[in-house]
């Protein structure tokens, strides 16, 4: 494991920081170390969603009842989103997003293709403000600004965690 390989932990640290006590999410492989470390931990409660439009709704109960969350997701979760995401923007609710992305580098799932070269572009359209992350290094600093954005200054934020960092999946995995 490199250095740049500590995302995870370096989330969990930032979520920790931001007083961050619920954190939903659709199982994903790519987010897998940043769920475990969530769950284990006795301030946070996570939640399962049968489909990440749920966690926007859940986020603003969270906000509204005094609790700050995070909704993790890959990027052909943003697609389901899009009504939701009408919610903090026309509320001014804080939303913080983490996206893991598929359809990019060395993608072999054709259908994750489509929703990964526009999860950026969709996101902006819905008013949301991106963080894309490219190399492992900047992952910290990209969550942070986007922690910062959204909970000082009730902003919808998505930190795009791209497959090169994550790596490619294949057909076994």
């Amino acid at each position: 494991m490199s250095e740049y390989d500590t995302w995870p932990e370096d989330i969990f640290q930032i979520l920790m920081d931001h007083q961050v006590r619920q954190v939903a999410y659709v199982p994903d492989a790519g987010h897998t170390q940043l769920i475990n470390i969530c769950h284990n931990n006795q301030k946070m409660k996570t939640v399962v969603l049968t489909t990440e439009e749920e966690g926007v709704a859940l986020l603003a109960g969270a906000w509204l009842g005094g609790d700050r969350g995070a909704l993790l997701m890959q990027s052909s979760g943003v697609g389901n989103c899009i009504n939701m995401l009408s919610l903090p923007r026309v509320c001014r609710m804080p939303l913080l997003m983490l996206v893991t992305m598929r359809g990019q580098w060395g993608e072999f799932n054709p259908w994750q293709i489509p929703m990964g070269q526009n999860t950026r572009k969709t996101l902006t359209l819905a008013g949301v403000i991106t963080f894309p992350v490219e190399d492992g290094r900047h992952v910290r600093d990209a969550a942070e600004a986007a922690a910062r954005m959204a909970f000082e200054g009730c902003a919808a934020t998505a930190v795009l965690i791209s497959q090169r960092i994550l790596g490619a999946k294949t057909f076994g995995n």
